[in-house]
């Protein structure tokens, strides 16, 4: 059964609100600089086994193109997949090979914002921890 993978333990490393991208209140986000590309990084105290992300966009600040890189035990990104998210309010699910990582990495690009801006209120990464 899958579940959320985010736990207080988890880091994430982006500016600019990043506490607000697990908090589950409707009234905070997560805004990235701007510029070509945005990503996150997240990094799990233990290894889990991705199978669904989530993620919910303020419309007009999303992207047309992201990808899903994951390693284990600090080897390289190796890039997992790629979806084509809309640009729309709703929240988006998308279904993951199953891996098993412990760091992911999340890039959006082709923005739909003139400045590259992406702005997220909800973004859940699904799956089980390894045993």
């Amino acid at each position: 059964m899958s579940q959320s993978l985010v736990c207080p333990e988890t880091v994430s490393s982006r500016q600019f609100g990043k506490k607000h991208l697990f908090d589950q209140d409707e009234e905070t986000c997560w805004n990235s600089d701007q510029g070509p590309s945005q990503w996150v990084t997240l990094e799990f105290p233990q290894r889990v086994h991705v199978m669904q992300l989530q993620v919910q966009f303020q419309g007009g600040f999303s992207c047309r193109h992201s990808y899903l890189e994951g390693s284990q035990s600090g080897d390289t990104l190796n890039k997992i997949v790629d979806f084509y998210p809309e640009d729309t309010n709703a929240l988006q699910t998308f279904s993951i090979p199953t891996v098993e990582v412990d760091r992911l990495k999340l890039t959006f690009e082709d923005t739909t914002d003139f400045f590259g801006r992406v702005v997220i209120y909800h973004l859940r990464v699904l799956g089980e921890k390894a045993v």
